[in-house]
């Protein structure tokens, strides 16, 4: 068995499996459950033809912070919408260079200049995680 450098594979191959979303005027307590409902930390805030944003659990903290109303405050008044794209074919070490420069945890997938999926910081870290226990016991 060979030694993997995880920071060299494509990033869909790492990318979170199915793509999360939430209508841009869902209310607060409805993006809450989502994201509890999905066990996920983020969701895209429109559909593939018109992505408008991507709200976090980070984005709802803030909002109970600055005491939004949650039934009045709507998913799109509170995401993201500097959105960081890359190439399916980016590699692990270039996606996770976009996250650090850009300050950001989600990054959206196209291919082709079709949108195919999210990579979150959680996703590269367990793969870089895995890769260390593989090397681990290569080693």
């Amino acid at each position: 068995m060979t030694m993997t450098n995880v920071g060299v594979l494509p990033v869909s191959t790492f990318a979170g499996e199915m793509i999360r979303r939430v209508e841009p005027d869902a209310d607060l307590w409805d993006v809450a459950d989502r994201l509890v409902e999905a066990d996920v930390g983020a969701m895209v805030v429109g559909d593939d033809r018109d992505i408008k944003g991507v709200v976090s659990e980070r984005d709802l903290v803030r909002a109970l912070a600055a005491r939004r109303d949650l039934g009045t405050t709507t998913a799109m008044d509170i995401a993201q919408t500097r959105l960081v794209w890359c190439d399916a074919n980016s590699s692990v070490a270039e996606v996770a260079t976009e996250m650090m420069e850009h300050y950001v945890r989600h990054v959206l997938i196209e291919d082709e200049g079709r949108f195919v999926g999210v990579v979150s910081a959680r996703d590269l870290l367990s793969a870089y995680a895995a890769a260390e226990v593989t090397n681990a016991d290569v080693a």
